[in-house]
């Protein structure tokens, strides 16, 4: 298996928001805020060759939303989804599974493109993987969620006929396992690689970041709270047991960590960027 990260930018979001009731005096150690509290947050996908099968997990914030939205979150750095596939040696057209870990906005953006006035999928050849219930919960949104999930980033996805979902079998890339939590929005699903003697995790908005280990520092975007602490004690203890490489969607530095048991709980122990982990 060749697993490797694929940059598509960074944006802000607020710094408050993402460390919910941690104190500023102490997130703000890790952390620096802009005159707005926004802190700096990457967008960081997976690109995983196993056999005949390229998946890419997530897709980030895209490019089709207009100048207000963006105002919001001012993206920006010089890398974009399909340069960064570029980069790694592929096309678009080779792409043949696109594994949506949830369907907010900063990770399925990109999935869609505005081609004059029409929504394509991005990847024509590309299976696109859902959970059925986290499909049902987006396109019908609660209060607290509406704002991230929009129609546009997914919509077209089902009407091009390219979605499928993960609960009704079909994915079947070898050597990756998949998993559900609930905590952070419902079956947000994170996928599980197994690399010959290690495994690695993609956490997702589970754990965004490295600062987020803590079990106490849970975002305020979360719709269980309470639910993502166990969840993240669960795979956090299940990392440190079993020495597994936990991925960092958002951290703005750090690509990859491995965490150990400590007296103060479970720490980060060696961190990095990927590929110094295999």
């Amino acid at each position: 298996m060749k697993i490797q990260t694929i940059d598509t930018g960074f944006f802000k979001l607020d710094g408050g928001a993402m460390f919910g009731v941690v104190p500023k005096t102490l997130w703000g150690k890790h952390q620096t805020a802009d005159d707005q509290n926004r802190c700096t947050w990457a967008m960081r996908c997976l690109l995983v060759e196993e056999g005949n099968r390229l998946l890419l997990v997530d897709t980030g914030m895209g490019d089709k939303q207009d100048a207000r939205f963006f105002s919001h979150y001012d993206p920006h750095g010089e890398a974009s989804l399909l340069q960064s596939i570029q980069q790694a040696g592929y096309s678009v057209n080779e792409i043949t599974d696109v594994l949506l870990t949830h369907l907010h906005f900063d990770h399925v953006g990109g999935a869609v493109q505005r081609v004059s006035d029409r929504l394509l999928p991005t990847f024509p050849a590309a299976t696109y993987w859902s959970h059925r219930s986290h499909w049902q919960w987006a396109t019908h949104p609660n209060p607290r969620e509406k704002a991230s999930f929009l129609k546009e980033n997914f919509d077209p996805l089902r009407e091009s006929g390219q979605l499928q979902f993960v609960d009704e079998g079909g994915f079947s890339v070898p050597n990756v396992d998949l998993m559900q939590v609930d905590g952070h929005t419902e079956k947000m699903t994170l996928p599980i690689f197994r690399l010959g003697d290690r495994t690695a995790v993609f956490a997702a908005d589970l754990i965004p970041s490295s600062t987020h280990i803590a079990l106490p520092w849970v975002m305020s975007y979360d719709v269980r709270p309470l639910l993502t602490m166990e969840e993240k004690a669960h795979l956090l203890q299940k990392a440190a047991d079993e020495n597994w490489i936990l991925l960092f969607e958002h951290d703005p530095v750090i690509e990859a960590a491995t965490v150990e048991t400590t007296d103060k709980g479970i720490r980060i122990r060696e961190k990095g960027p990927l590929a110094l982990f295999l």
